[in-house]
């Protein structure tokens, strides 16, 4: 089946090596080339028809990401990203080629580091001398015994992990900060008390998740923080091009 316009993983300088024998997303995957002008290039293939968001296809997108990061500053697409052809392409680098080009500057030698925070589920008698909305509720529940006491003193208790968890988290973010070249919060994820990514000079990426290990390990009680990376930098570059459109279909079972 013939391809439907060019998908595009990423922006790069036109010098950037190519990782070999990569191939691209879909069920059929083709291989991955570059499309250039001036000094930019676009690292795209063909777009499979009927591109789905699979863990397959996800895989092989941040896969190529983290291949062309290694050899030097990329700009990442998000999954979906697709250019009626290549001379839409060529013509959406040449109207940014600036901002592109001041972007690689920015982000050569940086990897991103996500970090997320979660409230501890545990800790409830340190949560009772620490909080006194715990303390109250408890002593009601013990008193008069009954579901609206049980559902106050859950409520309760939620609140205080939530509350103690975006305590420590906001100073952990504090004390991270400092290593950090620039810091964005991301996106509201569901358990979560904090998603936020940090850019980082690569060679202080064992420092930064040494700091990270041992502020969990001293506030194990409190919050439960969860590093991931390195990534490319996708929270420290601006959409995508205008001339690209994100065309996935809903998620499905099956690869």
């Amino acid at each position: 089946m013939a391809a439907q316009g060019v998908y595009v993983y990423g922006v790069v300088r036109a010098s950037h090596p190519l990782p070999p024998g990569r191939t691209g997303v879909g069920a059929d995957p083709a291989p991955v080339r570059t499309v250039r002008t001036g000094e930019l290039a676009a690292v795209v293939s063909d777009a499979p028809p009927g591109l789905r968001a699979k863990r397959r296809d996800l895989l092989a997108h941040q896969e190529l990401a983290l291949a062309l990061a290694a050899d030097g500053p990329v700009l990442p697409m998000r999954f979906g990203m697709i250019a009626a052809d290549e001379e839409s392409v060529r013509d959406q680098l040449t109207a940014s080629r600036t901002a592109y080009l001041a972007t690689l500057d920015r982000l050569d030698g940086r990897v991103e580091m996500n970090l997320k925070a979660l409230p501890v589920q545990s800790g409830l008698p340190a949560l009772v001398r620490e909080n006194p909305e715990v303390a109250r509720a408890r002593a009601a529940a013990r008193r008069s015994p009954g579901y609206e006491a049980s559902v106050r003193l859950g409520e309760a208790v939620a609140r205080g992990l939530t509350g103690r968890a975006a305590a420590a988290s906001a100073a952990v973010v504090a004390e991270l900060s400092a290593m950090a070249v620039e810091r964005v919060a991301g996106p509201e994820v569901r358990g979560c008390v904090l998603n936020v990514s940090f850019l980082l000079d690569r060679g202080d990426q064992e420092r930064f998740r040494a700091a990270v290990e041992r502020f969990a390990a001293g506030h194990h009680d409190h919050v439960e923080l969860r590093l991931t990376g390195p990534l490319p930098c996708y929270s420290f570059v601006d959409p995508a091009p205008g001339t690209a459109r994100r065309e996935t279909e809903p998620v499905r079972n099956g690869a």
